[in-house]
């Protein structure tokens, strides 16, 4: 089960902001105001000085470019829909979302206009009186053989139906497939002909949560004492050697059985279950899994001494090779405050742990076969192996993240809800994991993982109407797009959005994006997927700006720009801040006068002079810096005005940006005066 326009960037005005000279009777109505509006963009020097490594994030872990995209290709919902399931069929331009009562199909076919088609599916509420949520809910669309698979809650009462060449048919019940409650905590995996589910067949009195095998061979359970009240996240199956060892692995949260109190609440584990488990021997075991073991699953940085226990969601990356052992999962954690993390583990550390760790707290000999081991030809586990692991089902050893310091790929302030990633190739050959995090504002992180540690590339703001949760969001590695919907729209967003790196070759391969290069020809910086000639690309963590020809390096933002102000009068001018890994900092001839550190997030760094004098006239220069490369994003050049009296009148010396000003805040000046 799933469990998921181009609008220009808003460019910062360039422009001074005035204000008229303290020594008028009107420059002292405006303090208020103007300083009103400065509060929003600046603060003192000291707290801008503040960078974000103290806010406990690497400033390389947040993004570099924040906001950078807003949603080009984004349909609207008709009503608000609560909740959601999507579902992409690799290489399309077309995405299926599951609502309250409604199947809605969308095209994303670039220069068509939209095209939206509905599915009703009317709730049948005879068994759902007097009840809360007597709506059918779609909660699971699956592609088969004979269509589309559609479940919902039916008014409490699960059902599914199969559409196929636009023609729907009602399978009828199907117990386990979806939910009573859209709310429910629930999971299907489908193999083949084998289901697999966490979903209760019966709404009052199946409340013990379990993870069975419904469709298939003979239906099997997990035992009720195994898990404490699990929350459960993800399953895959990984085939290995041999078939008969072939596996599920499910990831899910749990009550954390050590209480305690400086104990969390809840620990994160992995579960095993061998795909051929066929049951035990003994009318206890007959119906139940015989091969379920738990580990947990360990994300912690001791350096900073940061735990992170609450596993959010999990992503499976297979190793190119084919070698099951080597294939990735991506883990995103959190902690009491809302703090994230990436772990990343390995499938072979966690099938070595569950073949090789004693088991936790059993002192005795393991029986033979051990708990947990995969037998061949169909046969049935033997009644002490089952009682073992039914009674001990958690390994002493525990899961820690994949590389020699098992620590995590990075962790960050902000607060991480979903994982995908991409694996990609460069041009030069070299593979990147390319991270899409969603995260709790409605934004998405765009991280690439390399040997060089991970790198927050830019924060993308995929919806054009309501910024909102991600409730859902998928990945197509065919037409390199990802589709991520909220309660209010769906939208198609580029994986590769290169036009939004600007500053030239320089700009282009500082952001580090795999997906991108620089085209010298054309002086572009472009897709490698879309633009077939040679590019240049740079992917490593130090200096990628050097590789540039010397002839389109970009040294300066042009010739400054001029304006006439006034002696005595305050104002301001604003530098845009592209890179939030860059220092940003005002120079007044040869010396600095203001400075905004890596990781400021405001989307201007702002000088402001409060009395304008004549040692304040001159040359003003906003330099970016960003490891050894430097350019000068703004220039200014204050001139001097022989009178205040033409910058009050709104005279054109003063220029058109100070009479606007001032046009807007008088009035408001005049209102606070006389309250």
């Amino acid at each position: 089960m799933t469990p998921l326009q181009q609008l220009p960037t808003r460019r910062p005005d360039l422009s001074p902001r005035l204000a008229a000279p303290r020594a008028s009777r009107a420059s002292r109505l405006l303090d208020l105001p103007l300083l009103l509006l400065l509060l929003r963009a600046a603060t003192p020097a000291a707290a801008a000085a503040v960078p974000a490594a103290a806010a406990g994030s690497h400033p390389k872990t947040s993004p570099r470019i924040t906001a950078a995209w807003k949603g080009q290709e984004s349909y609207s919902f008709p009503e608000p829909e609560p909740h959601t399931v999507l579902y992409h069929e690799l290489g399309s331009d077309s995405v299926v979302v599951g609502g309250r009562g409604k199947l809605y199909h969308f095209d994303f076919i670039q220069g068509k206009n939209a095209s939206l088609e509905t599915v009703v599916f009317d709730p049948n509420k005879l068994f759902c009186q007097n009840q809360l949520d007597c709506e059918n809910y779609i909660t699971l669309l699956e592609k088969q053989k004979e269509g589309l698979l559609i479940c919902g809650t039916n008014a409490r009462h699960p059902s599914c139906w199969n559409l196929n060449n636009k023609t729907l048919t009602l399978l009828g019940e199907r117990r386990g497939y979806a939910p009573f409650s859209p709310d429910e905590n629930s999971l299907v995996l489908f193999s083949d002909d084998q289901v697999y589910s966490t979903i209760r067949k019966q709404e009052y009195n199946g409340k013990i949560p379990r993870f069975r095998r419904i469709g298939g061979e003979r239906e099997l359970y997990t035992s009720d004492m195994v898990m404490q009240n699990p929350q459960f996240i993800k399953a895959a199956i990984i085939n290995q050697d041999e078939a008969y060892d072939d596996k599920i692995y499910y990831f899910f949260r749990e009550n954390n059985p050590d209480k305690n109190p400086e104990a969390p609440m809840n620990v994160s584990r992995v579960a095993q279950l061998c795909k051929g488990d066929r049951g035990g021997v003994s009318s206890m075991s007959a119906s139940k899994w015989n091969t379920f073991l738990k580990a947990m699953l360990v994300c912690s940085d001791p350096a900073t001494n940061k735990n992170f226990n609450w596993l959010q969601d999990v992503f499976l990356v297979p190793d190119a090779t084919g070698d099951w052992r080597s294939t990735k999962v991506y883990g995103v954690f959190s902690n009491p405050w809302n703090y994230s993390a990436i772990c990343v583990y390995s499938i072979g550390d966690i099938d070595r742990i569950f073949r090789t760790s004693p088991l936790k707290g059993y002192s005795g000999t393991l029986p033979n076969p051990r708990p947990g081991k995969c037998l061949p030809d169909q046969q049935l586990t033997p009644t002490e192996t089952f009682q073992v692991a039914d009674s001990h089902p958690e390994v002493a050893q525990r899961v820690e993240p994949f590389g020699a310091k098992k620590t995590p790929l990075f962790h960050s302030k902000y607060h991480y809800k979903k994982v995908l990633v991409h694996q990609m190739q460069a041009r030069n050959g070299s593979t990147f994991d390319v991270l899409y995090l969603a995260t709790d504002k409605g934004t998405i992180h765009k991280v690439v993982e390399s040997d060089h540690g991970a790198f927050n590339i830019m924060e993308i703001q995929p919806f054009r109407q309501h910024p909102a949760i991600i409730q859902s969001m998928t990945l197509d590695n065919v037409t390199m797009k990802l589709y991520v919907n909220s309660q209010w729209e769906v939208s198609q967003v580029p994986l590769d959005l290169c036009s939004e790196y600007r500053g030239g070759c320089q700009g282009c391969l500082m952001a580090r994006d795999p997906y991108c290069g620089w085209d010298d020809t054309n002086g572009q910086c472009v897709s490698i997927y879309k633009y077939k000639g040679p590019v240049l690309q740079s992917l490593g963590p130090n200096e990628p700006h050097r590789e540039c020809p010397s002839s389109k390096l970009e040294k300066s933002s042009g010739e400054a720009q001029s304006v006439i102000l006034a002696r005595n009068s305050r104002y301001y001018l604003t530098c845009p801040v592209e890179s939030h890994h860059a220092t940003y900092s005002w120079h007044h001839g040869d010396k600095k006068v203001h400075r905004c550190e890596p990781g400021w997030q405001n989307s201007d760094c702002i000088l402001f002079i409060e009395k304008l004098t004549d040692e304040q006239y001159g040359l003003y220069r906003c330099k970016a810096e960003e490891g050894t490369y430097s350019r000068i994003a703004v220039q200014w050049e204050l001139r001097k005005e022989a009178t205040a009296e033409h910058l009050l009148m709104g005279d054109s010396a003063g220029g058109p940006g100070a009479s606007l000003c001032l046009q807007l805040l008088f009035p408001l000046a005049v209102f606070l005066l006389f309250q």
